[in-house]
């Protein structure tokens, strides 16, 4: 599997995923810069975390415009699959790959801690190597992680199971104490109609091996490599 980390100006975690990469697909995935017209051909593009552009304008705004997102929503149309962690998610959904908007955390604050999650759903290449129902913990850092919708939208998310990640209680349970942000249904993550595009603000390259802290966001990575190889 070839995967290639799109990198932005203001990206801070590229080289961090580029390694949970490189760590399950034995190689080191390909560095695309912002300002590239062509996308390589690849199995997987991710769009990492960070300030891309310092966060002007809006959250991804300006990224999602670049000359090589052009590419990566063309590709994502045919097939491809693409990640996009917390800045990436923000990116997705301003191309419009992804549904809704990401808004300011409901408390007005930087939010930089471990979370829970609970999988939603296992029937995607992304989330292979875990079980449905599974309780994992991530890390979050993000100002702007609030993923709202419309209720129509909302209900179809839930309705055609394209919640990826919920944050829940160490219990597996959805609260407002577990939602770091004020996102609607405890969201922390989503997929498009053929859940081959993912977006979520925690951070699985964060805790990808145990000199991290915890492996919770290997198996995604080790799962991408199993169903896109």
């Amino acid at each position: 599997m070839q995967a290639a980390v799109i990198v932005f100006p203001g990206s801070n975690c590229d080289r961090d995923v580029a390694v949970a990469l490189a760590r399950s697909t034995g190689k080191p995935p390909l560095m695309v810069w912002h300002r590239e017209t062509e996308l390589p051909k690849v199995d997987l593009a991710v769009l990492p975390g960070g300030f891309s552009y310092g966060d002007y304008l809006r959250c991804g705004a300006i990224a999602a415009r670049s000359p090589v997102m052009r590419a990566v929503v063309a590709r994502a149309k045919a097939g491809m699959a693409v990640l996009g962690i917390c800045n990436g998610f923000q990116i997705l959904v301003e191309t419009g790959l992804l549904p809704g908007v990401l808004l300011r955390n409901a408390g007005l604050r930087f939010v930089c801690k471990d979370v829970h999650l609970r999988v939603e759903t296992s029937e995607s290449p992304f989330a292979r190597g875990y079980n449905a129902g599974a309780i994992i913990r991530l890390p979050v850092a993000h100002g702007d992680g609030n993923y709202f919708a419309d209720h129509d939208m909302l209900d179809r998310l839930e309705g055609e199971g394209r919640v990826a990640f919920r944050y829940v209680t160490s219990a597996g349970e959805p609260s407002a104490a577990a939602n770091p942000n004020g996102s609607a249904h405890n969201i922390a993550g989503v997929y498009d109609q053929r859940r081959r595009v993912l977006g979520m603000m925690p951070h699985p390259e964060r805790l990808a091996e145990e000199a991290l802290g915890g492996t919770d966001g290997l198996p995604m990575f080790d799962g991408l490599v199993e169903a896109l190889a």
